[in-house]
């Protein structure tokens, strides 16, 4: 295009538009600057990979979220519109919706309960999901809307809006109108967490009805045994580390050597500077040092900001990446049952596993299978085993017939039942009497329903699986319970259908601790059959037991010890006269206005007297495999171990009893069970100052020779299930007592001598326990509570929190992350764990009978809870060991390699010139070092023993813990070594080639010899320190360090050659420099002198320190060795279970007010065909008991004796 242009004519030219005489070589202006600059710094490859990092991990984890929610919004649910009930999707249902649900379905949102197939309006929910807790439970609608049943039109015409109003006291209201104008309103409180509590009315036709938490199904339970059932919607959706501070450590010390090489190079410029000047005809004054200096100092943060380089991150990622790997591939974590791996979700927390210091775990599916099983039982006074025990050295009295009985020849028995002592089946065979009376107490006296399904089998509907192992091994053994009436229990003695008739059911609650029903034979004998707590049962024995109880209690304490739930039995025959004068004073009392209960609970007590005792029975909750062993082990680690669980009191503490949690060689064990802030404060600090007052003076140095003994009986032992053995003996030999180990140790040793100091400040943990419920846990983490409260936990060995919620679950989770400096991890099965989960540093998993919900949560999936002893114990410290000697390793090699920058600065004049070659700069941390390094980090194990051993000897987890392998002192070490290192490298060379002379008689003391010496040695230097820091060598470590070695001289002689630099002249000016230093036996000697120099006070430090101040796991690894020289190993001892206070097994998960239920004869269902689906499952509740429920209140009190229980 043609340019005209006007001279002395600007107006004119204007109109064209031509450009002015102002240049832009800048790139940005105040505006452009960040977006350009962002633009242009992701177009490098390596910020770029780093971007991409990130978003494929947050890409990865929301679409895993996605998929989950997605599988949630698309279940389906039949909804009434248009009165007809139509296929809606979950993300579709609206607050009003009336919705019809079947038998096993999904409850989809909060609902009102309006009617049901179930007689009276009755429905059971599973609330799995949200407590935990696989029982069922029963629900009830009201009378006025059970009445519309199955009738659509009717349903149809329960039509309304909500409106609620957002306050902690608001009311949501909504009005529901029919054609007639009737108005109904149904106002209930605002949205909230609190799955036990539920108030609001239902006003309909000039009537108010209460609603309670009875009469609502909450989203995420189930419904089980009832084949339909119709809500409405109330409520829907919603409403329902170890590098960052040495990084700013470094950030400081970058800025610090930056700001003195700045002040050198001010003073050199004022000083000398102008000598340099003078020559070269600049005007004094020219330059400015200041200014001089500023420009200095960031020329020196962007030389030595490898002291940080890049590569650092990269190779932590890639290090996680290979050690998730190993978690996933790993076979001795792999359930063939379910066919599941181990499963690392996230790459970011592996080194955190082998810190951990506090686990919070689930009960229910987590530590047990929630699965009771008849063990064992004693009958006057004679032992019945239901299991064939090993061990010839305990009293156990089963016969030498090792097969179980076979069952195969009663048609209605329960086939998962073995029972292995003969002994039982011949004395029923024989017509014992007390056998008889003992099997027939145990299937009349219950409140288990049973029903034939469409196949006719006899199935049981338990509302506690106890109960349900008592009734099954009676079927088992000839006495059937066949079906019940509110007047009658109908049973099969031996073959003879027996009626008897029902006259009196005496119902079970916390206090009694014990259920007894009346009955009449066909005789027309009138018998009490009393089951209950031994504690509360052998009170109201008659005299004449005397001898048969002290036999029988050996046998609970026997059971006990092997953490068996019992349950102590007997029976009294009463006289009719006596029994129709009580019965009249029954009637009395049930109909009296004041102080109703009180006069029941007397008339229970006056006729659960004078009982002939039968026996007792054991159940066992079976524990998941390895539950006990993985406990152990983890307690021995110095983890605290919390259980955090919906179940009963009483159900928790038999389960930590079962699983080594509790003890009875703990000190005590505090019981909280407040009502108020106050009471519960009172409490905790009570425990508190008895915790003071019983513990035992620390001891700080270990005897001489203690630490030998221990190990010797370690390696004699060379077994996990002999740690807790090993640290009995271990304080015995310390403190000459026979208790268990404070604080879980097995080595009780100078702690300076082994690295473990704990540190000042840290609580003592003593020999304690805390069981406190969820009642009182609400008012403890109040703000004003919640310090008494951490301070008693933190000095107990156990915490145990029952009846808890999931929010109370997340709440405790949080109070110990916010007040201790401590790596919590929390496990859990079920979707009522998932605050639990996300609420910990580290959430793991379990793929269990609840579902999918606490996987998806999870940042570890594990499909059993003994799995969790191998990813801590094992993968958790193999990877803090690699991370922390990969870190002390880069950061050593790094500090080498950039200070000597530095110290040549002070010969350079502080001009920012480099001591090394640009290329090798480059390459140095990208290809010269980082693959030995990643070698180091993905393969080395342990340098002390090996997994299995890691197992055996828990306490070698404490390291971890105690951030003893990378912390500011190892930083700091690792710094001055790097200085030390950085200094030989440069001031041999230095000296060496001062005024040196080469082989030829040439001058060889110029830059660029200097820099290619300085560089070898470097090179050679770290590529042996690596090799002595390498415990577990395997063909990829030799490949990636000696291989890593030659490609450095590879590439040095390669951009050194004459062709490189005549294709690239100005990118390689170091031409012929390496061949002919190299040819140099003097650069050699230079180079040798250097590493020797730089390498041999590691290897002098280390010999020392490893023969004059051995760690744990040095003695150990040299115990191994001697040990295989002189024997081999002894032979594996069988272990001995230690005896334990009794504890009764009963009412663990039973209700209060069902035997008033079943006398109603409410649940009774009509004679029909029952459908086959769901009758599997277990019936818990009641119905016509949820008004008297409300009113009465549970005594949590622990229902076994042991002395050393502190109840508040």
């Amino acid at each position: 295009m043609e340019r005209v242009v006007k001279a002395n004519d600007r107006d004119f030219n204007e109109k064209f538009q031509y450009a002015d005489n102002r240049i832009h070589t800048s790139k940005y202006n105040i505006l452009t600057f960040l977006p350009i600059n962002l633009f242009e710094q992701f177009q490098r490859v390596a910020n770029a990979y780093f971007l991409f990092l990130l978003i494929l991990q947050d890409a990865s984890d929301d679409y895993f979220r996605h998929k989950s929610d997605n599988q949630v919004n698309n279940r389906q649910s039949e909804v009434l519109i248009d009165s007809k009930l139509q296929n809606e999707k979950w993300m579709n249902v609206k607050v009003g919706d009336i919705i019809k649900l079947e038998n096993n379905q999904f409850v989809a949102a909060d609902l009102l309960l309006l009617s049901s197939s179930e007689p009276h309006g009755l429905c059971y929910v599973e609330t799995a999901e949200l407590d935990g807790e696989t029982n069922l439970k029963v629900r009830q609608a009201l009378p006025v809307t059970s009445e519309l049943g199955a009738d659509i039109s009717s349903l149809a015409k329960f039509d309304g809006l909500s409106f609620p109003q957002h306050s902690l006291a608001c009311i949501t209201a909504c009005f529901l109108k029919e054609k007639d104008n009737a108005l109904r309103i149904v106002s209930c409180e605002a949205p909230n967490n609190k799955l036990d509590r539920f108030s609001g009315v239902l006003s309909w036709k000039d009537s108010k009805h209460t609603l309670s938490n009875q009469k609502i199904i909450l989203r995420g339970c189930v419904l089980r045994n009832t084949s339909w059932c119709f809500g409405m919607v109330l409520f829907a959706g919603p409403d329902t580390k170890l590098m960052q501070n040495s990084v700013l450590w470094i950030f400081g010390f970058l800025v610090c050597l930056g700001i003195i090489l700045a002040i050198g190079n001010s003073i050199w410029e004022s000083e000398v500077g102008g000598q340099f000047r003078t020559p070269l005809f600049w005007r004094e004054g020219e330059k400015s040092s200041l200014f001089s200096g500023f420009l200095t100092f960031w020329s020196y943060v962007i030389i030595l900001n490898t002291l940080v380089p890049i590569s650092l991150y990269v190779s932590v990622e890639v290090i996680r990446l290979g050690h998730s790997y190993f978690i996933n591939w790993d076979r001795k974590m792999y359930y063939a049952v379910k066919a599941m791996p181990a499963e690392a979700r996230t790459t970011t927390l592996n080194e955190e596993l082998g810190q951990i210091e506090y686990i919070f775990s689930d009960k229910t599916g987590t530590l047990t299978q929630n699965i009771m099983t008849f063990k064992k039982c004693s009958i006057n006074g004679r032992v019945y085993a239901g299991e064939v025990l090993d061990d010839p050295s305990q009293k156990k009295e089963i016969t030498k017939k090792k097969e179980a009985v076979d069952f195969s020849g009663k048609l209605k028995t329960e086939r998962t039942l073995h029972f292995f002592d003969h002994g039982l089946m011949e004395s029923i065979e024989l017509g014992d009497p007390k056998v008889q009376e003992f099997l027939r107490l145990l299937a009349l006296c219950h409140t288990v329903m049973s029903e034939e399904n469409s196949a006719g089998q006899l199935v049981y509907q338990v509302q506690s699986p106890d109960e349900g192992a008592l009734v099954t091994a009676a079927r088992n053994f000839g006495f059937i319970f066949k079906s019940r009436t509110p007047e009658t229990i109908t049973i099969e003695e031996l073959g003879t259908p027996v009626t008897y008739q029902l006259l009196a059911f005496l119902d079970f609650n916390n206090i009694r601790k014990r259920m007894s029903v009346i009955v009449r034979n066909p005789e027309g004998q009138i018998k009490l059959y009393s089951k209950g707590a031994d504690t509360i049962l052998f009170e109201k024995l008659h005299p004449s037991n005397e001898d048969l109880l002290s036999v029988t209690s050996d046998h609970l304490s026997e059971f006990a010890s092997e953490g068996l739930r019992t349950l102590a039995i007997a029976y009294r025959e009463l006289d009719d006269k006596y029994f129709k004068m009580w019965q009249k004073m029954l009637e009395d009392a049930n109909s009296a206005t004041a102080e109703r209960d009180e006069r029941i609970s007397g008339l229970y007590e006056e006729i659960e007297r004078d009982l002939m005792l039968l026996g007792a029975t054991a159940v066992e909750d079976k524990l998941q495999e390895g539950v006990i062993e993985t406990v152990t082990s983890l307690s021995l680690a110095n983890i605290k171990i919390w259980i955090l669980t919906g179940d009963k009191q009483e159900t928790a503490i038999n389960i930590g009893y079962a699983c080594n949690v509790l003890t009875d060689a703990m000190d005590a064990l505090f019981v909280i069970t407040g009502n108020t802030a106050v009471e519960v404060r009172e409490e905790l600090r009570q425990g508190i100052s008895l915790s003071k007052e019983m513990a035992p003076e620390f001891i700080e140095t270990a005897g001489e020779g203690i630490v030998e003994r221990i190990l010797e009986d370690f390696i004699q032992l060379q077994l996990a299930d002999y740690t807790v053995v090993i640290a009995r003996k271990a304080k015995e030999n310390l403190l000459g007592q026979n208790t268990s180990f404070s604080n879980g140790h097995a080595v009780y040793e100078n702690k300076q001598r082994l690295g473990l100091d704990t540190g000042a400040g840290e609580a003592v943990t003593g020999e304690y326990a805390l069981v406190i419920n969820g009642h009182s846990l609400a008012h403890a983490l109040e703000s004003d509570v919640e310090n008494d409260l951490l301070e008693l936990a933190c000095v107990c060995k156990t915490v145990v929190c029952c009846r808890v919620t999931p929010l109370q679950k997340a709440q405790v989770v949080e109070l110990v992350k916010k007040h201790r400096n401590a790596v919590t991890l929390a496990i859990g099965d079920g979707a009522n764990d998932v605050s639990m989960i996300k609420s910990a540093h580290i959430g793991v998993g379990i793929s269990g009978q609840e579902g999918l919900q606490a996987v998806l949560a999870s940042d570890y999936a594990l499909a059993q809870f003994r799995y969790l002893q191998r990813l801590l114990l094992v993968h958790g410290r193999w990877s803090y060991y690699r991370m922390c000697k990969f870190l002390c390793y880069f950061f050593y090699k790094n500090f080498a390699f950039t200070l000597v920058h530095f110290w040549f600065a002070f010969f350079c004049g502080f001009s920012a010139q480099t001591v090394y070659d640009q290329w090798f700069i480059t390459l140095f941390n990208i290809v010269y070092t980082s693959l030995p390094v990643l070698a180091m980090g993905i393969f080395d194990q342990a340098q002390d023993i090996g997994e299995q051993n890691s197992m055996d000897c828990p306490q070698l987890y404490e390291p971890g813990q105690l951030n003893l392998l990378f912390n500011k002192r190892r930083f700091f070490i690792c710094v001055a070594h790097g200085i030390y290192t950085s200094l030989a490298l440069f001031f041999i060379p230095y000296g060496a080639f001062y005024n040196m002379a080469g082989e030829d008689g040439q001058h060889i003391a110029d830059y660029q010899s200097f820099a290619v010496t300085v560089a070898t040695s470097l090179v050679i230097v770290v590529s042996v320190q690596i090799a002595l820091d390498t415990s577990y060598w395997t063909m990829v470590n030799h490949v990636f360090i000696w291989g890593s070695v030659a490609t450095y001289f590879s590439i040095l002689l390669a951009m050194h050659s004459d062709g490189v630099f005549a294709i690239f002249p100005y990118q390689f000016p170091f031409v012929g420099n390496a061949r002919r230093s190299l040819s140099q036996k003097f650069v050699w000697l230079v180079v040798l002198l250097t590493a020797v120099t730089s390498v041999m006070p590691v290897v002098v430090f280390r010999f020392l320190k490893m023969y004059l101040y051995p760690s744990l796991s040095d003695q150990i690894r040299r115990w191994q060795k001697a040990q295989r020289k002189e024997r081999p190993l002894r032979s594996r001892r069988p272990q001995t279970r230690r005896s334990s206070s009794r504890r009764s097994g009963y009412a663990f998960a039973h209700q209060e007010g069902y035997g008033e239920l079943i006398t109603s004869g409410k649940n009774m269902r009509a004679k029909s065909p029952a459908p086959a689906s769901g009758l599997e499952k277990m019936l818990y509740n009641n119905t016509s008991w949820i008004e008297n429920l409300c009113k009465k209140t549970t005594d949590a009190v622990s229902g076994f004796s042991h002395d050393k229980t502190v109840k508040f």
